[in-house]
């Protein structure tokens, strides 16, 4: 923990209790945190979407977050950031989510008062100057949303598979295909779509990326997925004839599966630390819980059967921090913030398997620990374990990441074979 960093925390957490919780407990805005969050936030009768006023409630939250210097944090000082180091940001993401939930880093939506944007890093880094004067600044600001569409209804993990195509036809590209758990949707004025543009299934060339306007002729969103937490964000898209100009290509053509790599790889550390910060944040109220609880004529804390599985949760906590730490530390030593070894890619991989496996285990025990009150929407848990429950699954399942840290392991890597 650097001086610069704890300076940040410091500030932070001023601003969060100055600015966000005043606002958290205006009006009715608590309706959004209490037991019943999914119907205050949710818009069942428009498909499952978030409801406009709970967006609204995000957009002020980002507004003042940016007024006051703190949401650009990540980003590059050129974008309005402070260029923060990964290593600054599993710190920084574990030390919002051990707060537990609250509007200045709720799960829905990723919203955090300290940003997190891997589709605006995509931009920068890939992207042409006008696109990035196009849609950068809307995209951090939230006025032009950009949705994320990779996975496909028949391939999810293996992306290189995928059957979207886009065949040019003169200056323009021609998309079709279909595309599932399309992240952001609705809600984004553009969609980055990923299709395949040469070579055939399972190459890992010839993909490419694509800024496509949500209201293109042939864009349809059939419907929104309903998830184990609500509301959702995970549309069902089709892709019929969709004409975008060749302005639309993100990145070079053919080499999409590039901007990928780099979305999830950003991602999977920084989601790791705060997966860490929420199963801590458990564990704690676990605790403080049994030391309070009085059952048979003592607190539950002096019962074996309460304290070791806490301790081992503890325990894990302390390792897990030691790694996703020392990772990023490694990350950002490399020249384009990318795991740029396979050591260390397998490295980001048991990050976040086993901090998503964590907080799972940490908001289970947390709600077998406060017994009834625990399972109830009363409490916390069962919020906590729904959300990061998809993190497990999402921008590669444990499988996926097993098997990445299995190929490191035993050496099967392309250059092995």
């Amino acid at each position: 923990m650097t001086d610069d960093v704890a300076g940040f925390l410091a500030d932070l957490d001023g601003f969060i209790t100055a600015e966000i919780v005043p606002l958290q407990d205006m009006d009715d805005n608590a309706r959004f945190f209490d037991h019943r969050r999914e119907w205050a936030r949710t818009d069942f009768e428009a498909g499952g979407v978030p409801r406009a006023e709970w967006r609204a409630l995000l957009a002020q939250a980002r507004l003042l977050a940016d007024r006051a210097g703190f949401l650009r944090y990540a980003l590059p000082v050129e974008l309005g950031g402070r260029d923060g180091s990964n290593l600054a940001m599993t710190i920084i993401r574990e030390h919002l989510a051990a707060k537990g939930l609250g509007l200045h880093n709720d799960l829905q939506d990723e919203s955090s008062v300290v940003g997190n944007f891997p589709v605006v890093a995509l931009l920068h880094r890939f992207g042409t100057p006008e696109q990035r004067a196009e849609h950068i600044e809307d995209a951090i600001t939230g006025r032009r949303p950009i949705a994320f569409a990779l996975s496909e209804p028949d391939h999810g993990s293996d992306a290189t598979w995928m059957q979207t195509s886009a065949i040019r036809s003169g200056d323009d590209w021609v998309i079709n295909g279909a595309k599932r758990w399309n992240t952001g949707l609705p809600g984004a004025t553009h969609d980055l779509v990923f299709a395949r543009t040469s070579g055939s299934p399972g190459d890992a060339m010839g993909i490419t990326a694509f800024l496509v306007p949500t209201d293109a002729p042939g864009f349809e969103v059939p419907f929104v997925w309903w998830t184990f937490n609500m509301p959702s964000d995970h549309a069902e898209v089709r892709l019929t004839d969709v004409r975008v100009p060749r302005s639309a290509v993100v990145g070079e053509v053919d080499c999409g599966i590039d901007l990928a790599q780099h979305f999830v790889h950003e991602n999977r550390i920084r989601q790791a630390a705060a997966s860490l910060g929420a199963g801590a944040y458990c564990v704690a109220e676990a605790v403080r819980y049994a030391r309070e609880r009085v059952t048979f004529g003592q607190p539950l804390a002096t019962r074996q059967a309460i304290q070791w599985p806490l301790a081992e949760l503890h325990t894990e906590a302390a390792m897990l921090r030691a790694l996703i730490r020392d990772t990023a530390a490694h990350l950002d030593e490399q020249p384009d913030g990318l795991s740029g070894t396979t050591e260390l890619s397998a490295e980001v991989s048991m990050c976040n398997y086993r901090a998503n496996r964590f907080v799972c285990e940490a908001a289970d025990r947390a709600m077998q620990v406060h017994g009834g009150l625990g399972y109830s929407r009363h409490k916390p848990f069962e919020h906590i374990y729904r959300h990061h429950r998809r993190y497990r699954i999402t921008e590669g399942s444990e499988e996926i990441q097993l098997r990445r840290v299995a190929q490191h392991l035993f050496g099967f890597t392309r250059s092995a074979r």
